[in-house]
């Protein structure tokens, strides 16, 4: 008598499937692949090779036989998403829903009505018109409230962001209607916008702290990154600018060139600024162009642990060649290159072609063979201490490389900077960061119907004088409770100073825009105050 079979699990039964899988897409990868800097050969309709031919009968007897329903197009994913997990955290496939989203990103780029908005009470409320905008020239202004779109009704209905982004974009030249209320006004007015092509800018902003010393924030490097640059250094320039504060912190890369015509601002020509290698790639160095077009004396980088990829690069660069002062917190350590090549489905594969090095020759990439460490570094980081305290930092490589000037710097693990700045876990609880997502609404609704006249009338006299009053606070609190989040007297007193910060830089924004906000938080920020310490003084950072 035979012993009876214990019943084998969803995963065992599938396993060979998906190995099946993970087999035939990885061999059609593997043969349909370039060399670097080519784009991917198609195997033209209608004569699929071998290999393909393999993958698709393989699905056809799934979609045909299986016992189970199953859709072939998320198993096609999920076995080529299964194959690139065993390479690098950075080789990935993108869907073709995917793809469109990921260009428009870093294209700089995309078409729709040109509006910043954020959801106040279930309803569309635009905190500001992009300058030079389809809805800035039809005349919407901050605070208007979107209550029809294209005559459907979108107020009160709980809409999500995507299907508000969904409806706003459209091929440039197309048109939407918006009923817009106003103020206090009972009636919608309507507008006919026109779309057109909306920038989406990297430089977040560019404005002077003081006399001599500029500070711009870039939010990752897309395809016009270096251009903006350049564009937001103009007209600091022409005020004086002879110090730069340049803020990469939470960046987290983007386009390797863009980072490196950046850099040539810094460098004279012909300066090693990166270079690339890998196993089927030869060394590849870029260097300085001696573009340089404005008289940057000192300059101070900051960087944190969201600091990735082509920031690094940059930071590596002026680390390496002491051309400047690295402040803040280790980087996240991405040292590696993508390629990104375009595939049949309409979808694309980015695939790490190679390894990227500062000039001194180290590698900052960080260990990434175990995957669920690698996706969890800040956690670790803030559990280990090594955010607030920097002797808790460790070098997976400990092989020393040196600076123009003979310093010593490490790889292994990103960019540790010249100066530590340890994070604030003052005020750091659930419910600071629970209350905080409601200030961007409850600042829009303080702001409606208050006279302009009864707040200052200039950025610095606001920054001066202006003061969140426990008043103001304690109504707040009131409308997080309202959102759901209970009231918490303890972990209010711990984040009150911070909260306070934060409403007053949303409402500097409503006022007098991303100068507003950023003049308000650079205030009160402690890197910020030791970079512009470190350029006033003057002192080189090879003395460090």
């Amino acid at each position: 008598m035979t012993e009876p079979q214990t019943p084998l699990s969803k995963f065992q039964t599938r396993l060979p499937l998906i190995l099946a899988l993970t087999l035939a897409v990885g061999m059609f990868i593997g043969q349909q692949l370039p060399r670097y800097g080519t784009n991917i050969r198609y195997v033209p309709s209608g004569q699929t090779g071998p290999v393909a031919g393999t993958l698709d009968e393989i699905l056809r007897y799934i979609e045909a036989r299986y016992v189970d329903t199953v859709g072939a197009d998320e198993l096609k994913v999920g076995a080529i998403e299964h194959l690139l997990e065993q390479l690098d955290p950075h080789s990935v496939y993108i869907t073709p829903d995917e793809l469109s989203a990921v260009e428009d990103d870093m294209s700089g780029g995309f078409e729709g009505v040109g509006i910043e908005f954020l959801m106040v009470d279930d309803t569309i409320q635009v905190v500001t018109p992009l300058s030079g905008g389809p809805s800035e020239t039809a005349g919407i202004l901050p605070g208007d409230k979107i209550v029809t779109i294209n005559d459907t009704v979108v107020a009160g209905v709980k809409i999500d962001n995507g299907k508000i982004y969904k409806k706003l974009r459209g091929p440039k030249g197309s048109t939407v209607r918006l009923g817009i209320l106003r103020g206090r006004e009972q009636s919608l007015r309507a507008f006919t916008i026109v779309r057109d092509v909306i920038p989406v800018k990297s430089v977040d902003i560019a404005y002077m702290l003081d006399d001599k010393t500029g500070y711009v924030k870039i939010n990752r490097f897309s395809a016009r990154t270096n251009q903006e640059f350049t564009e937001a250094l103009m007209p600091l320039s022409e005020k004086g600018m002879q110090n730069l504060v340049l803020d990469l912190r939470g960046n987290p890369g983007g386009y390797l060139e863009e980072a490196t015509d950046l850099l040539s601002q810094f460098f004279p020509d012909g300066r090693l600024l990166v270079y690339t290698e890998g196993r089927a790639e030869k060394r590849r160095e870029y260097k300085s162009k001696g573009r340089t077009k404005f008289n940057i004396v000192h300059i101070a980088v900051l960087i944190d642990e969201g600091s990735a990829s082509a920031s690094e690069i940059v930071a590596g660069a002026v680390q390496d060649w002491d051309r400047g002062w690295v402040v803040g917190r280790r980087s996240f350590g991405k040292g590696l290159v993508q390629e990104q090549y375009s595939l049949g489905d309409g979808g694309a594969l980015r695939l790490t072609v190679a390894r990227y090095f500062t000039p001194s020759g180290r590698c900052i990439q960080r260990d990434y063979k175990h995957t669920l460490d690698y996706d969890f570094e800040t956690e670790r980081r803030y559990e280990n201490g090594e955010l607030a305290d920097s002797s808790k930092i460790r070098f997976a490589d400990s092989t020393k490389y040196y600076t123009g000037m003979g310093r010593v710097v490490y790889g292994g693990g990103g960019i540790t900077p010249d100066i530590f700045i340890p994070i604030d876990t003052s005020f750091s609880n659930d419910y600071f960061y629970e209350v905080r997502q409601h200030v961007p609404q409850f600042a829009s609704r303080w702001m409606e119907g208050r006279p302009r006249g009864t707040l200052p009338s200039s950025l610095s006299a606001f920054v001066r004088s202006f003061v969140v009053s426990d008043d103001m606070l304690s109504e707040l609190v009131d409308y997080a409770e309202k959102q759901g989040i209970a009231r918490n007297e303890a972990a209010l007193k711990m984040c009150r100073a911070e909260l306070q910060l934060q409403l007053k830089a949303r409402i500097a924004k409503i006022l007098f825009h991303e100068e507003g906000l950023y003049s308000v938080l650079n205030d009160d920020d402690p890197a910020v105050e030791k970079a512009l310490q470190v350029l006033r003084s003057g002192e080189p950072v090879a003395k460090k």
